[in-house]
């Protein structure tokens, strides 16, 4: 079972991307890269819920993982839009940071889960 917090943390984060997200689309009329943050930085939460919800530990490591590598894909697309210019610096830190964390709380999470094995 995930922690609340932990979950807080991930639908915060959603709500922080669909924010940037009408901002790239509705006044940067950004409509490509908008829509692949918006994708891999809402379902970040969505999988670490059906992770809470597992029918067993590999589906709940199985689903942790995804979570994870959907906070990865949002570095990637934040890291883009930082350099080319869609979005400013102070928006580009706080949101990278944010799923920095939350790669790395997951990051933990699919550890502890694993028994300390990598795969």
């Amino acid at each position: 079972m995930v922690d609340n917090n932990k979950m807080r943390k991930a639908e915060d984060f959603a709500l922080l991307i669909i924010e940037l997200y009408k901002d790239l689309y509705f006044n940067k009329r950004e409509y490509v890269m908008s829509k692949q943050i918006l994708r891999s930085g809402t379902s970040i939460g969505a999988n670490i819920a059906e992770a809470d919800c597992a029918e067993s530990r590999q589906d709940f490591i199985h689903k942790i993982n995804i979570a994870c590598k959907e906070a990865n894909e949002t570095c990637y697309w934040l890291r883009l839009l930082n350099r080319s210019g869609y979005i400013d610096k102070d928006t580009y830190a706080n949101c990278y940071a944010l799923s920095e964390e939350l790669v790395r709380i997951l990051s933990s999470i699919l550890i502890s889960a694993r028994g300390d094995r990598p795969f």
